[in-house]
């Protein structure tokens, strides 16, 4: 081996040649293992064919191959498997050598990685990479972090082999230390769930409404052509139009389960124990865990069946004034999330370039991204996307038709739970007064909790003995 290779990347699934071939293409040498070995030769045989990519067969073998500091790149299963492969690398390496975990792991392992490689004098980038198989092919969206001296070392390659937008600028840029990557790109496919659950919502309506699927893909594709403009938007456009073998509608025959592999919980957690409501996404988590109660659905809807309920009276408008409002709150609860995590974690996440990350390469790529990234901008320290001058705008303008919508959704027995969490959040998030207060009466009730008064300085805590057997002792334990 002469060891000249730029990278080596460990895992031939489809992501992994993808990105080989990507990395290929933009003139880097890579060499690749794989632990079923077969697969190495199959893929220089095949789509590596006639490329300058170097098939190794043993963990030696492909660290030998690689130019110092040496880059190594894993895309394995997430877990455990990330673990037992770093393991097996670490005695190979030398200090300033850098391992890449490109898969969807949990930004906590990440953090962890950071520090037990750093302590052994490596460097370790924890990446999220986003856009499906064919923008690891093409161009992804790829969000770093981990050691920040690593990010000389990948960022001439990562860059180059991102999509670009603007005119050439990549989407890629260092998002920040230990887990801030993972981070990131667990908020992406939380915002992602998000994203499909409201279009779906969307579809449910309007289907209910009587619309073909010949309109509802002129639908969509007219929604494609304007402020909903995106990938997701697109592609939904080309599933309404597509027929199985004998002309029928594909999708109208696919069961109604949706699966998920933990990145969008992922999000719902972090937003739980940051203190931050991240509802609609976590809508669109339950969402899908109630659509795989396919047994118990079908049996309740015979005991269940709702009857007296008028038909869907919703206009195609009105439905894409909720789907375009409910889509902004969405964004809006992501990026509290990326505030609070920051302080959390200590990381200096800038929002606008997250934004930028995310316009080209990625699953939730669109051109409303580009608002996002003028909104900070305009004020780096905004609070909350919905105080942007312009998103306040539109939620104006879009509201009647969003509460129309759901108005009809609720008469008619359509579920859209997405769009409803997401004015229930607005609504509340624009209330100077909540009935909280009575919640607090109560916890102090029944536990002491305390609570404290509108009319006394904040941080001011008092105790009512409500029954008159109480004591004036307060809780320690409670905390229902």
């Amino acid at each position: 081996m002469s060891g000249s290779a730029d990278i080596g990347l460990i895992g031939l699934a489809v992501m992994g040649q993808n990105l080989v071939l990507n990395m290929a293409d933009h003139g880097y040498e890579v060499a690749v293992y794989n632990r079923t070995t077969a697969k190495v030769d199959e893929f220089l045989a095949g789509p590596a064919a006639g490329t300058s990519v170097i098939g190794t067969h043993s963990l030696e073998e492909l660290v030998a191959a690689l130019g110092r500091p040496r880059r190594v790149m894993l895309m394995v299963k997430a877990g455990e498997a990330v673990d037992a492969t770093i393991e097996h690398l670490l005695p190979l390496l030398e200090p300033g050598d850098v391992v890449i975990d490109g898969g969807n792991s949990n930004f906590e392992d990440s953090i962890r990685r950071t520090r037990e490689l750093e302590a052994r004098g490596l460097l370790f980038v924890g990446t999220g990479v986003s856009g499906g198989e064919e923008g690891a092919r093409h161009g992804p969206s790829i969000m770093p972090g981990g050691s920040a001296a690593a990010w000389p070392l990948v960022r001439e390659i990562f860059q180059a082999i991102a999509a670009k937008v603007d005119d050439g600028v990549p989407c890629c840029d260092w998002v920040g230390t230990d887990g801030a990557g993972h981070y990131v790109k667990m908020v992406h496919n939380g915002i992602e769930y998000g994203d499909m659950q409201v279009i779906a919502e969307a579809y449910a309506l309007l289907r209910a409404a009587g619309l073909s699927y010949e309109e509802l893909h002129n639908v969509f594709a007219a929604w494609n052509e304007g402020k909903l403009d995106s990938y997701l938007i697109e592609i939904t456009r080309d599933i309404m139009a597509f027929r199985d073998k004998d002309g029928e509608p594909l999708v109208e025959r696919i069961l109604d389960t949706a699966g998920q592999k933990g990145t969008g919980k992922w999000t719902a957690i972090s937003s739980l124990d940051l203190g931050q409501p991240v509802t609609l996404v976590a809508e669109a988590v339950y969402a899908r865990i109630l659509s795989a109660l396919k047994d118990e659905r079908v049996a309740a809807s015979e005991v269940l069946a709702p009857e007296g309920l008028p038909p869907v009276d919703v206009s195609v408008d009105d439905v894409r004034d909720a789907l375009y409002a409910a889509k902004i709150v969405s964004y809006a609860q992501g990026f509290m999330l990326f505030r609070a995590a920051a302080v959390e974690y200590g990381w200096q996440l800038d929002h606008g370039a997250i934004a930028l990350m995310w316009r080209g390469g990625c699953i939730i790529r669109s051109a409303f991204l580009g608002r996002i990234r003028e909104a900070f901008e305009r004020d780096p320290e905004l609070a909350n996307l919905l105080l942007d001058e312009y998103f306040r705008t539109e939620l104006a303008a879009a509201e009647p038709g969003w509460r129309r919508a759901i108005a009809a959704a609720v008469r008619s027995g359509v579920p859209a739970p997405a769009y409803s969490s997401a004015l229930a959040f607005y609504d509340g998030y624009r209330s100077e007064r909540l009935p909280a207060n009575l919640i607090q009466a109560q916890r102090d009730y029944f536990g002491a909790h305390t609570y404290e008064r509108v009319d006394r300085p904040r941080g001011q805590f008092f105790h009512t003995n409500w029954t008159g057997h109480g004591g004036e002792a307060t809780s320690g334990s409670d905390s229902a």
